[in-house]
């Protein structure tokens, strides 16, 4: 698969620094499935994913098109849910198999994926967003990404930093980036509005503010101190005691992103 490169739209941090936390993908896989489910309007919708910023769609047989029209399509598409998916290498998993889609959304760091379009968010600015579309062949299935339960979610976190707490001590991560202690002890503080649909249940909105506030913390914790001198093995051994973290962090967001009221 080839993906469309954007000439006026450059690829820039605001991507790669919101992966973990699933936006602008979230936010689609979210608001698209509660409009899809009647449980918001499309206005709000479509408000709710583009804010202030243009949304493109490209890769589509009818040429570029804007967010809001891709997004009524979908309804006559038959689709029901879209889902948030957050690849990293060697977990692709909730991907439909198309060919050389797996390296491109590893690339893009996040993805909605439904039973007949994938939407990759393709690069950013503070005006517009592009996104690439790929479409799922009838018959190409995606297996739904693993969705923990919202309370066992937000006790693997806990574990997970109590774990990354001892790691980040160690590496003296406060002494390169002070404010990461703050946004330890922030964790359990008041729930923050992550975007989400006006009926989402509570513990899943303080799960992701949580999940956000540590996503924070890893992209601290994996950034060189300024001027340290840093061994390619150090560096391995940071990632890898950092990963439990991350990997708690990353399906955290995917579940509560995908959350459906019972």
């Amino acid at each position: 698969m080839t993906r469309r490169r954007a000439h006026t739209l450059d690829r820039v941090p605001d991507l790669r620094t919101r992966r973990a936390a699933g936006d602008p993908a979230g936010r689609l896989a979210a608001w698209a499935t509660a409009w899809l489910g009647g449980r918001a309007p499309y206005d709000d919708a479509l408000e709710a994913v583009t804010g202030d910023r243009a949304h493109v769609v490209g890769g589509l047989p009818d040429g570029a098109q804007p967010l809001g029209g891709v997004l009524t399509s979908l309804r006559g598409r038959g689709e029901r849910r879209l889902r948030l998916v957050l690849p990293v290498p060697g977990d692709v998993h909730g991907l439909p198999p198309l060919p050389g889609l797996a390296a491109a959304a590893v690339e893009a760091g996040q993805v909605v994926v439904g039973d007949t379009l994938v939407l990759l968010p393709e690069s950013a600015t503070s005006e517009a967003v592009l996104w690439t579309a790929v479409e799922v062949p009838p018959g190409v299935l995606a297996p739904p990404p693993v969705e923990g339960t919202l309370r066992s979610l937000s006790g693997r976190l806990d574990l997970a930093v109590g774990d990354a707490a001892r790691t980040l001590a160690a590496l003296d991560l406060a002494r390169w980036h002070p404010e990461v202690p703050a946004l330890l002890a922030g964790l359990a503080g008041r729930a923050e509005d992550p975007g989400l649909p006006p009926d989402t249940d509570p513990v899943a909105v303080s799960v992701l503010t949580r999940a956000r506030r540590l996503a924070t913390v890893l992209d601290l914790a994996l950034a060189d101190a300024p001027g340290a001198a840093v061994t390619v093995g150090q560096m391995a051994a940071r990632e890898q005691a950092l990963r439990p973290l991350a990997d708690a962090v990353r399906e955290a967001t995917t579940a509560v992103w995908n959350w459906l009221p019972r």
